[in-house]
């Protein structure tokens, strides 16, 4: 094969993942008009006010973003990382004392026109300064001192995320961390004696919130806790509940599951090809919560309405995401480049695993949006900027 074969192949790489991204960008707005216009109160609104025309302004404007992501080089994007990162701290603050609460979470600042969400942008901020941290000697990354502030950089936003109560947002900077460390090559016991303190203190956490006295439990939101509760069919009432007691707490158990149950229906009622667009009972007739469907929930109202085969192609656009990613990566001109396309690439995958895998009940509700189809301003910007980084990068893979 010579250059010129190379580079038509590599460039039809792009092409792929410009495809697929475009895509699932159709696909959202088919499917958030689909969920949004189930609602009669949300059907009668302007055009201008409707979740599909918004979702097409998000899509707009991150499209412009990712563009003007690609107009300099990584580098020097990476050159203000740290900047762009203490920001990202300064708003997570700023968010807990000033922010909007919505769903039992104060995530939001308000500017009236538009709900931004540091937290999607945080995870953006995260990987380009944890990327320049980490591009240094290799004997440096040996230094405790060193990997014990690389710790401190993925601690900090964990945490306060954690605080907003968004558990979902703070998952994500886990398996990101990791991965990006262990492309850095930094010393396989340090990632080894992380990895297995990480597993025991999530052991002990779901041992504590299953079976510890109510006195000795973990501190957590109370929705929280409910939710881990049903997930894994944990019985809310205790041994020496009275009868009326546990009536009680049976009833709010069938309450709280009922988003799942309702998920799971839709999912299973789709078959292979699904009830057709627009069709789909669950979401027509508000089994499927309407407050929901169209983001977190976004795919079960796929599933239902464009059944396995709808699902699949679903999972197969990101497939050629993650794969065009992890190609970048291979090719990236230095080690900088490919840690970023790294962390972008486990980002995306951790996104997509635990959304879809709450829609069939995998893994518990963590309430996380699926890229680029849920409705959202601040996830889709975040998002296309993610996919304008990986293009910056490719582009400069001979620099």
């Amino acid at each position: 094969m010579d250059l010129a074969d190379l580079k038509k192949k590599e460039s039809r790489l792009m092409w792929l993942l410009m495809v697929a991204i475009a895509g699932l960008m159709v696909i959202g707005i088919a499917f958030v008009y689909s969920a949004s216009e189930a609602n009669e109160a949300l059907a009668s609104l302007p055009f201008y006010r409707q979740r599909y025309f918004m979702q097409l302004v998000w899509y707009v404007l991150g499209v412009a973003s990712a563009f003007v992501v690609c107009l300099v080089t990584y580098h020097t994007i990476v050159r203000w990382s740290y900047l762009i990162y203490w920001v990202m701290i300064g708003l997570l603050f700023f968010v807990l004392i000033f922010g909007v609460k919505r769903y039992g979470g104060t995530r939001w600042l308000d500017f009236g026109f538009f709900q931004f969400q540091p937290s999607e942008f945080a995870k953006i901020a995260f990987i380009i300064a944890f990327a320049n941290y980490l591009s240094r000697p290799i004997e440096e990354l040996k230094k405790t001192k060193v990997l014990c502030k690389a710790l401190g950089m993925a601690f900090l936003p964990f945490i306060l995320i954690l605080k907003e109560p968004d558990l979902g947002s703070a998952i994500v900077f886990m398996p990101v961390c990791l991965a990006m460390m262990y492309i850095a090559e930094v010393p396989t016991r340090f990632l080894r004696n992380l990895i297995i303190l990480t597993v025991a203190v999530s052991g002990l956490f779901f041992v504590d919130i299953l079976f510890a006295p109510p006195n000795w439990q973990i501190k957590l939101h109370d929705y929280q806790r409910r939710r881990l509760l049903v997930f894994f069919g944990k019985d809310y009432a205790p041994a020496d509940a009275t009868p009326a007691e546990r009536k009680r707490l049976q009833l709010q158990q069938l309450n709280d599951s009922y988003n799942i149950r309702q998920a799971l229906i839709s999912v299973g009622s789709g078959g292979i090809f699904g009830k057709g667009w627009r069709q789909g009972t669950q979401t027509a007739l508000g089994y499927l919560p309407r407050a929901v469907a169209h983001n977190d929930f976004i795919f079960s109202v796929i599933a239902e309405e464009s059944g396995f085969v709808g699902g699949i192609i679903v999972v197969a656009l990101y497939g050629v995401i993650l794969f065009s990613g992890i190609t970048i990566a291979s090719r990236a001109g230095d080690q900088l480049g490919k840690l970023i396309a790294v962390g972008i690439v486990v980002l995306i995958f951790s996104h997509v695993f635990i959304n879809i895998g709450m829609n069939i009940r995998v893994v518990p509700v963590t309430g996380i949006p699926l890229p680029l189809v849920s409705y959202g301003g601040s996830s889709v910007i975040c998002f296309l900027v993610a996919a304008g980084l990986l293009q910056n990068i490719y582009q400069n893979r001979r620099t």
